[in-house]
């Protein structure tokens, strides 16, 4: 038994015993099963928009371009090898040539052992059909993987002799088999036909190659892996000339030659390719770490993520930077951000896409357009830590905006901004899944070494590499880099490896990870990112509600602060440095800002003293004393602005010192100064000088203000951009397979002729109202199925296999076939009927 037998009976179990060889795709689609045309529609979505009318129809659209296109593209390194092989084979390939096309003549069981498989796949896809003695690639994917001037193969092979000979004169066809050592013909047909054979035949080529000199072997060797194509001056040297006259090298223009295929695949040892990969290959570990180190890393960067989004969103509570004309943010309110969080422009660009990605932040719809917080914020943090980090890691693992892509350029040139438009990657949520599948693959506490992930990717994925044109590159590999960082930066990693929290989001088993699927493998997202917060929650530090107050006026929060005590130290002190123990420190500006809100400093020294485990110390309290002495000692209001003070001297040195002159003051009263700005530029001008002034409303009452009094209107987060059609679930394939059936049945049922009218052979009969009566009737008593054509109320004409259940009032109810459902038909929109042959009912 042979090579192609043996492969045949082992993963071709859906064509067995004597049946028929399939002659095109359609009948390869039509002798599968349900479960082999589900897989078919499972992995190629696009062919069940809409759903095919029948399997003819199927296998037309799996041969569109664009079909094809999208099915290459999600083909792994050896698949796509494997088809690259069939399209500079003979059509049809046995599977011994395709095999020794991928082996050579030296063998390799490894790909022996692999090749199965790889022609499974494609033959599940349907980019391959037909029986191991007759393999044939899809028409559309062999004019796309075949070597050609303009689209050269991976392979680096070139032309067939015939290919490349096909506008050369009979003439000089007969002096190459001449040159070559070969008998005269009668024809060019033949004369190609024994120079194929003499190049194909390996002992005859080593002899012709034993007299080559060895400069003429050294041009051959530089050709032999690609690109097959040379230039040579119009007068070439001797060795080229003597490979030229024996068709070891075929002119395609005047000064380019070319080195036929069936000369490199002798040159190369028979291999189609100079490196198969039938192996993924596998991650590498960088570094091995204790689980519970792993854990307690990711914790803590989780806690950092929150209080990240927390100090960004905050800082924005009055309404954040303006939206650009074009959308996004500038560059200078970028870096801004990136100094107030202490980061870097990357890394803000990062935390600030995950807010908007989450619904957390996004543009107010103002005509003065600005970003600011959202109601859902507000929602957010009143949720327990772990449950809000739930909520930033489930809208990232499906989010297709890129946050890596800012500061590079588009297709027209245009800088890429910050939470603006073209910054959506299709791939990225894949390559997200697919990442943190790969990390479970290692053992728990293992990080990974970097580049053989990045050339796993690629060998998974080898066409998608340079999916967009403006980023160049590999485009995978990039995404798979920031898909790393992004992970450590939000706690799905620790020390680079995959936390337990991780692990039950991605639905994989905590404590190995022998097989690491697709993300939720049918669980629901929100389902598995409730078990990871329930999983991160014992590992976060407790809230405390208490600081340390220090004599150089900071306070020490020896952890994350409860709520209520967060908020309101947030707005008494700034913060001055983050980590496991924050760091607040007191200022006149902050203590303004609490007085601002609407506390006195009674209220703030009873703050200080409930919530402080050390003593207040007294410099601390000798600060808010003086700071609140002073406030509301200058009262501002709108005139379009104006100053009262009861003390006209302070108002007398205010009109004195020249850092008040870009306020234009000048006195209307001894108390009031009226000015030429609006008050709140008037409120910073003054507090800049160093005065502690309070906006008053128009009845004269201090204006309170809070820092979180400004939010966008409702708004929902931004839709990811799928990655070509959804994949379809098991109830949509089970009803296509079954409306695909019905319609294939309808499309190629045997119908009774009436013997009275003969008609066109596949033409629908006419027949009479009566007749068409009488024959609905009859099935509707012996419950058989009848062909009919019927035409609906826009005109549309259509075939049709009915069971007919019920024929009254001028209406016939049967089962359809083709639809897979219960219709009622009028009588008078059936163009004619007949009954099925007996071996298809």
């Amino acid at each position: 038994m042979g090579i192609g037998e043996l492969d045949r009976e082992a993963h071709v179990p859906e064509v067995t015993g004597a049946a028929a060889a399939p002659r095109t795709l359609a009948e390869a689609l039509r002798a599968r099963g349900d479960e082999g045309l589900a897989a078919l529609l499972r992995a190629r979505p696009d062919l069940l928009s809409p759903v095919p009318n029948d399997l003819t129809q199927l296998a037309t659209r799996a041969g569109t371009r664009g079909s094809v296109v999208r099915a290459l593209e999600r083909l792994d390194r050896f698949a796509l090898q494997t088809a690259e092989a069939l399209a500079v084979a003979q059509d049809p390939a046995p599977y011994p040539v395709l095999l020794g096309l991928l082996t050579g003549d030296e063998g390799d069981p490894v790909i022996e052992a692999a090749l199965p498989g790889a022609v499974a796949l494609l033959r599940e896809q349907a980019l391959v059909w037909g029986e191991d003695d007759r393999l044939r690639l899809v028409r559309t994917a062999r004019e796309l993987l075949a070597p050609s001037a303009q689209h050269p193969s991976p392979t680096g092979l070139g032309p067939t002799v015939a290919e490349a000979t096909s506008g050369m004169s009979p003439g000089r066809v007969q002096e190459i088999i001449a040159a070559a050592g070969l008998p005269g013909t009668h024809d060019a047909v033949s004369a190609v036909a024994a120079l194929t054979e003499l190049f194909t035949d390996r002992d005859r080529m080593g002899a012709l190659l034993d007299t080559a000199s060895p400069d003429a072997l050294s041009v051959l060797d530089r050709l032999v892996w690609g690109p097959p194509y040379g230039e040579v001056t119009a007068n070439p040297a001797p060795p080229v000339r003597w490979l030229r006259d024996r068709g070891l090298l075929l002119p395609v223009s005047p000064r380019t030659m070319v080195l036929p295929r069936e000369v490199a695949l002798h040159l190369r040892g028979g291999r189609a390719h100079r490196v198969p990969e039938p192996v993924a290959p596998v991650p590498g570990v960088l570094r091995e770490y204790r689980p519970q180190v792993v854990d307690s890393a990711a914790a803590g960067q989780a806690q950092l993520a929150l209080a990240t989004v927390e100090e960004l969103l905050k800082s924005w509570d009055r309404g954040g930077p303006p939206v650009l004309r074009a959308g996004g943010l500038s560059v200078r309110d970028l870096k801004r951000t990136a100094a107030a969080l202490d980061v870097s422009e990357e890394t803000a660009a990062f935390w600030l896409e995950l807010c908007y990605g989450a619904g957390l932040l996004a543009s107010d719809g103002e005509a003065d357009e600005r970003y600011a917080p959202t109601p859902a914020y507000d929602d957010w943090l009143d949720l327990p830590p772990a449950e809000r980090w739930a909520l930033l890691v489930t809208p990232w693992l499906t989010a297709t905006r890129t946050p890596g892509l800012v500061g590079g350029q588009d297709t027209k040139g245009r800088t890429l901004s910050v939470l603006g438009p073209d910054l959506d990657r299709s791939p990225a949520p894949e390559v997200r899944h697919r990442v943190l599948g790969l990390l479970a693959t290692l053992p728990p506490g293992s990080s990974v070494e970097p580049e053989s992930l990045f050339a796993r990717l690629r060998w998974e994925r080898p066409l998608r590499g340079a999916a967009a044109g403006e980023e160049g590159g590999d485009l995978r590999s990039r995404l798979a880099r920031w898909a790393l960082a992004e992970a450590e930066l939000l706690g799905l990693t620790g020390r680079g490896a995959l936390s337990g929290p991780a692990r039950a989001l991605l639905n994989l088993p905590l404590a190995e990870a022998a097989s690491a699927g697709a993300l939720g493998g049918g669980v629901e997202l929100s389902v598995a990112a409730g078990r990871a917060a329930t999983l991160l929650a014992p590992l976060l530090p407790e809230a405390v509600d208490h600081v340390l107050l220090q004599a150089d006026l900071t306070a020490v929060a020896p952890g994350p602060l409860r709520r209520p005590l967060a908020d309101a130290l947030a707005v008494l002190a700034d913060v001055e440095s983050k980590g496991g123990a924050t760091v607040y420190r007191f200022t006149p500006g902050s203590v303004r800002r609490a007085l601002d809100s609407g506390q006195t400093a009674t209220d703030l020294h009873e703050f200080l003293k409930a919530h402080s485990r050390t003593p207040v110390p007294q410099p601390l309290a000798y600060l808010v004393d003086d700071v609140a002495r002073r406030h509301g000692h200058l009262r501002v209001g709108a005139a379009s602005a104006y100053v009262r003070c009861d003390d006209d001297t302070v108002l007398g040195e205010i009109l004195a010192d020249r850092r008040s002159s870009s306020l234009g003051l000048r006195r209307l009263a001894p108390t009031v100064l009226a000015a030429q700005t609006d008050p709140g530029s008037l409120l910073d001008g003054l507090r800049s000088m160093g005065y502690a002034p309070a906006a008053e409303s128009t009845t004269g009452d201090v204006l309170i203000t809070r820092a979180d009094a400004y939010r966008t209107g409702a708004r929902t987060a931004p839709v990811p951009v799928p990655d070509g059609p959804p994949a379809p679930d098991t109830t949509l394939l089970g009803a296509a397979v079954r409306a695909i059936r019905a319609g294939d049945r309808a499309a190629t049922a045997v119908r009774k002729e009436p013997a009275a009218a003969p008609t066109a052979a596949g033409a629908l009969p006419r027949t009479s109202a009566a007749e068409t009566l009488a024959t609905v009737q009859a099935a509707a008593m012996t419950g058989s199925a009848v062909w009919i054509g019927y035409v609906n109320a826009e005109g549309g004409a259509s075939q049709r296999v009915i069971a007919p259940v019920r024929v009254e009032g001028g209406f016939v109810t049967a089962y359809d076939h083709t639809a897979d459902e219960v219709r009622t038909y009028p009588l008078h929109r059936i163009t004619g009927v007949a009954e099925l042959a007996d071996d298809q009912v």
